[in-house]
């Protein structure tokens, strides 16, 4: 049997090189604010891996995507052992554009503070008297740059995002650029909407594009996952304040809570947060989790 291993390790995803495609697995880690923590949730990389497959194939007719199949029996025969089970994709090869491809649709987080600085998120000036998680009069694209492992990601404007583009490709910077936040726009507002009747509201999400050996953008990566996007539970929402979420949100909070914590996290909550991740799971595709049914 022949032995893989990664050509590319990310924070959360490892990217094995099979000849004329990849195998992208999505491990049990979990990030958060650009580091790697040091506990592992189990069964997170499958529910990440099962739920790209699904929004893939739901958008599968807006924009051709990378995936190809998340079944092992599709894989070579390293792939078929235990630990890639449920947690591997089959992916056409693509030249990554150096952008992330951001969407918000409420306003939250870091745009929330920004805007209570100075009525802006990312340089977009927004309505006055907006509050905390209130739904935006339209969604908004944000695009920033795609960081190293330990660095951050830095937020960039449209039109900075058509100059790295330009210097990564001449000549057509410009025009993918609109592409990229065109699609974003139209993924983003097709599956909210679809979700927000599974009683989830996707407050944003980030998404990555590439090229195929045709040149033609192709929606790459990960989509619309807890670790790459904010679900909110319809029920109860209410504007004004911070929500409870199904995503990494809940993380991201308890570190905050416990700065002492040197990024290690507690059993209760491991449990809780891969718990939240099946839950959204669930809700958005209709089907109970199982790695068996992966």
């Amino acid at each position: 049997m022949q032995e893989y291993t990664p050509v590319k390790e990310g924070k959360v995803r490892e990217i094995y090189d099979v000849g004329d495609a990849l195998i992208m697995v999505a491990t049990d880690r979990i990030s958060a604010f650009d580091v790697i923590l040091k506990n592992k949730i189990v069964d997170k990389g499958a529910v990440l891996t099962q739920m790209s497959r699904f929004w893939f194939d739901f958008t599968k007719d807006l924009i051709p995507n990378h995936m190809i199949s998340t079944s092992t029996d599709d894989m070579p025969e390293f792939f078929r052992q235990e630990r890639f089970q449920g947690k591997s994709m089959l992916c056409r090869k693509l030249s990554m554009l150096p952008i992330e491809c951001i969407v918000r649709g409420y306003i939250t987080g870091s745009g929330w503070a920004s805007y209570q600085k100075d009525g802006t998120v990312c340089g977009i000036r927004l309505p006055e008297g907006l509050k905390e998680s209130q739904k935006l009069p339209e969604p908004i694209y944000t695009p920033s740059t795609k960081a190293e492992i330990g660095d951050h990601d830095e937020n960039i404007s449209y039109e900075k995002s058509i100059e790295v583009l330009e210097k990564a490709y001449p000549g057509h910077g410009e025009a993918y650029a609109a592409t990229i936040r065109d699609m974003t726009l139209a993924i983003y507002n097709r599956c909210a909407e679809y979700a927000l009747s599974k009683g989830i509201i996707i407050a944003d999400t980030k998404l990555e594009f590439g090229l195929n050996e045709n040149g033609e953008i192709v929606l790459g990566d990960e989509m619309l996952t807890p670790d790459s996007s904010r679900f909110w539970p319809l029920e109860g929402y209410e504007e004004g304040k911070s929500q409870p979420s199904y995503d990494k949100q809940f993380v991201r909070d308890w570190l905050k809570a416990n700065p002492d914590s040197d990024y290690n996290l507690p059993q209760d909550v491991i449990d809780r947060t891969i718990e939240k991740y099946k839950e959204a799971f669930e809700l958005l595709t209709g089907k109970p989790f199982s790695i068996d049914a992966c």
